[in-house]
């Protein structure tokens, strides 16, 4: 029932088809599973998918550790995610309309305020087919990790921290932020180191957007 109300809302969404292939459901633990899961954003017009985000594995809990500090909260744990970015013409409007719709779809399926997000070996990709050269560039084996970001330990200014580890073409990105996730206004304080990336691997990103050809360096 739960799998079949799921694919049900994936399909029905406007601008983007979905579908999951399985849901474990454990109750001991206030928690779901969903298996091999993928969401297309869907062109009307042209009756054609992009694979706009996907995932091995979603888990979906509540944190029994805020329970101690009176809070209720959920934490999130997604496995070998995929999240690509297609530049195409697309009017600025129907951007808006699409990022609210996919707002609500993650409030239908974690109604519970995230305190702890984890993603492990994800990728990120942007593929722009109307440069030339075309581009296709990704960040490949990313982890995340991101604690406290309903406040529940609230002692410190900064309380939420993200940390977050990649590999960009043979080079290493580190990330350390503190944040406060609640705050009305950015505040935060970040950290960020990239070394060692091949960059000929990135020629035909330069070319398009700089007109730069790049044969060797790091």
């Amino acid at each position: 029932i739960v799998l079949h109300f799921a694919n049900k809302e994936l399909a029905a969404m406007p601008g983007y088809y979905g579908h999951i292939e399985d849901i474990d459901i454990s109750l001991y633990r206030g928690a779901y599973t969903i298996d091999s899961l993928y969401l297309n954003k869907v062109d009307l017009k042209k009756n054609l998918q992009t694979p706009f985000i996907s995932a091995k594995t979603i888990d979906l809990s509540v944190e029994w550790s805020a329970l101690f500090h009176g809070r209720i909260v959920g934490e999130l744990e997604f496995v070998r995610p995929i999240l690509l970015f297609t530049k195409d013409k697309t009017e600025l409007e129907e951007v808006k309309k699409d990022t609210s719709n996919f707002k609500e779809l993650l409030k239908s399926f974690m109604p519970l305020k995230i305190n702890r997000f984890e993603i492990i070996d994800g990728k990120l990709q942007y593929v722009d087919k109307t440069s030339s050269p075309n581009v296709d560039i990704s960040i490949d084996n990313t982890q995340w990790l991101a604690s406290n970001l309903s406040s529940v330990d609230d002692t410190a200014i900064l309380p939420s921290v993200v940390k977050m580890t990649a590999l960009v073409y043979e080079g290493n990105f580190v990330l350390n932020l503190k944040l406060d996730a609640l705050s009305e206004k950015p505040l935060f304080d970040m950290n960020a180191k990239l070394e060692k990336t091949h960059l000929p691997y990135l020629n035909d990103f330069f070319k398009a957007y700089a007109n730069i050809d790049i044969n060797k360096g790091s």
